[in-house]
């Protein structure tokens, strides 16, 4: 028999009046009721209320004290009952205490509300933060979530395989983490940004099917839905085509989401929309379907305006129905939003009841250009036009996806209770950067461009579409994938349209070139966030309220103290110099 307990507290109920049991736990609170000491105990199944005949039994205890309780349960009496805790119709009549680990420390904040507490104090004393029920909650739903996925997947007859996590660099787009290595001086290991190689490596090793829950790095700045480390479903599979891997991303996301949310879930096959589609009438490449509002364009309409913000521009335009009557300082707000995003401000007319037009645009319209906005706009009473223009039609398509977020928040268009999935694909395989005056991969670089080497030969490298894809949901990207690029010159020349000559590309990815080259079968795959999945699943606001242990947003580890300056004769064995930069 167990020493500290016979019963977790999750199991005591009335069935257990009378009878004998011993539970142990951390204090949570100890209550005085008119000279009766009551200890609520909680283990990590449950609380119980506790009581002693002896007066003394109770007093000089610290909250969060670790003890082991012996006595006898008992039905509480009638009208103190207490239906929030499972175990609320009993109390534990207490025959001995023995103290297992004493709380000798003021406590940095309260353990019940703790998610109230600054981030900073909550991670530095994580292990506090973890005993609170809502916090400990979602680490529990983690490991169901990731058990039956994992089946899942090898109900799908994928191989689960573990990749290293010391690996070489690769330009893959975000900074690698690097490691120093002891035995090769000045040289680097780097911890892997995802297992994109090696999973292609599996396919070339006939593995077929390949899954792994596998951890990845990435150098960037912390946000909300970003930390340094994350957790992927990372899969791979051979002998597919686009549809077949999209197939597998929507059982798992369907029948996870319907599984662990009471949430109204899109059933498969989700929505399919090209990049270019999404760019256009939401604004972004991973929309929120759950706002109705489409952005149009009016470029043609008002090609020949005689307003000078609109002069040779592209001009997006959302119309938003029944709120013509809305308050001035409501229109303010959105002037407001627009001006702290970057706009130099935003248009709007509104569709009165008598037929015209009123706003500050409306001045600066012929009437044939009123005509044609209301007519081709679908424009009823009370709807306002809202109008979005810049020179350069990408950044007016973010802008009018930001504006289109903004009203659909303002307007409550969003359902809160839907989880909407759609699969953004046919991504361009390069776009152009202007501030370094070069194309680079618009995403995945190991992807099939739709024509293959031929439309690296023959197309603009901005028309080249690739079998690439993501799945959204809610506004938020759950998870990237593509049909890869299995041949080694088509790959090669389209590193060499971002500026890596080909000897480079070789050798930086040296085993993909020499293992192709032993018959590579066509492959591809996806790999789904988990952090991201049980962060919907949850409505939580910020990844770090899914993960054990995660670091601050500026990427400190406050409780472990990293990163942290290693010892004069540490860095002599790895053969490093701290190079000092004033600040």
């Amino acid at each position: 028999m167990n020493k500290y307990r016979t019963h977790f507290i999750k199991d005591i109920n009335e069935t257990l009046v009378d009878q004998k049991v011993v539970v142990s736990g951390w204090i949570e609170n100890i209550r005085d009721h008119g000279g009766v000491l009551f200890l609520d105990l909680r283990d990590e199944t449950a609380t119980l209320q506790t009581v002693s005949n002896d007066d003394d039994m109770f007093k000089g205890l610290a909250k969060e004290s670790v003890i082991k309780l012996t006595g006898t349960i008992r039905k509480r009496a009638e009208g103190t009952e207490n239906a929030r805790i499972s175990t609320g119709t009993v109390e534990l009549l207490v025959d001995e205490l023995e103290m297992l680990g004493e709380s000798v420390h003021e406590l940095p904040f309260e353990i019940m509300t703790s998610k109230e507490t600054k981030d900073d104090v909550r991670l530095k004393y994580r292990y506090l933060d973890l005993r609170n029920e809502k916090v400990a909650k979602n680490i529990k739903l983690r490991s169901d979530i990731l058990h039956f996925i994992r089946n899942k997947m090898y109900d799908l007859g994928f191989t689960e395989v573990q990749t290293p996590i010391l690996t070489a660099s690769s330009p893959e787009g975000a900074r690698d983490f690097v490691v120093p290595s002891r035995l090769f001086k000045g040289k680097f290991y780097a911890l892997p940004q995802a297992p994109q190689i090696y999973k292609e490596l599996l396919m070339v090793g006939g593995m077929g099917k390949y899954f792994q829950v596998a951890p990845c790095f990435r150098d960037e700045d912390a946000r909300a839905d970003r930390t340094l480390e994350f957790y992927q479903l990372d899969l791979e599979m051979s002998f597919v085509e686009e549809d077949e891997v999209l197939a597998v991303g929507e059982q798992i996301f369907y029948e996870t989401f319907t599984k662990f949310s009471n949430k109204e879930v899109s059933k498969p096959p989700f929505r399919r929309i090209a990049y270019r589609d999404a760019m256009e009438m939401y604004g972004s490449d991973k929309p929120d379907l759950r706002n109705p509002l489409i952005i149009k364009d009016a470029t043609e309409i008002l090609k020949d305006t005689t307003f000078g913000p609109f002069k040779k521009s592209t001009i997006k335009v959302i119309v938003a129905d029944n709120i013509g009557q809305n308050s001035n300082s409501w229109f303010n707000e959105i002037v407001e939003f627009a001006s702290s995003i970057g706009m130099p401000g935003i248009g709007y007319i509104t569709l009165m009841e008598d037929g015209t037009l009123k706003g500050p645009i409306d001045k600066f319209l012929s009437e044939e250009e009123r005509e044609n906005l209301i007519k081709e706009f679908d424009m009823k009473t009370n709807s306002v036009m809202f109008f979005i223009a810049n020179k350069k039609l990408s950044v007016a398509q973010k802008f009018a996806g930001q504006i289109r977020n903004e009203l659909g928040r303002k307007m409550e268009l969003i359902d809160s209770n839907k989880l909407e999935l759609c699969i953004i694909n046919d991504f361009p395989m390069f776009e152009f950067d202007e501030k370094t005056n070069k194309w680079e991969f618009c995403h995945n670089p190991f992807s099939l461009p739709h024509g293959g080497i031929k439309d690296y030969e023959e197309k603009n490298p901005g028309d080249i579409l690739a079998y690439q894809f993501d799945f959204v949901c809610n506004g938020n990207e759950m998870a990237s994938g593509a049909i890869r690029n299995h041949d080694l010159d088509s790959l090669a020349k389209g590193f060499e349209i971002v500026g890596y000559p080909r000897k480079e590309v070789e050798e930086r990815f040296k085993s993909i070139f020499t293992a192709f080259k032993y018959g590579c079968p066509p492959h591809g795959g996806m790999a789904p966030g988990i952090d991201r999945l049980i962060m919907l699943i949850q409505d939580e606001p910020n990844l770090r309220e899914v993960q054990a242990f995660p670091t601050s947003a500026s990427g400190a580890d406050l409780m472990m103290g990293s990163p942290a300056e290693l010892m004069p004769e540490q860095l002599e064995e790895l053969g490093i110099e701290i190079k000092k930069v004033e600040e």
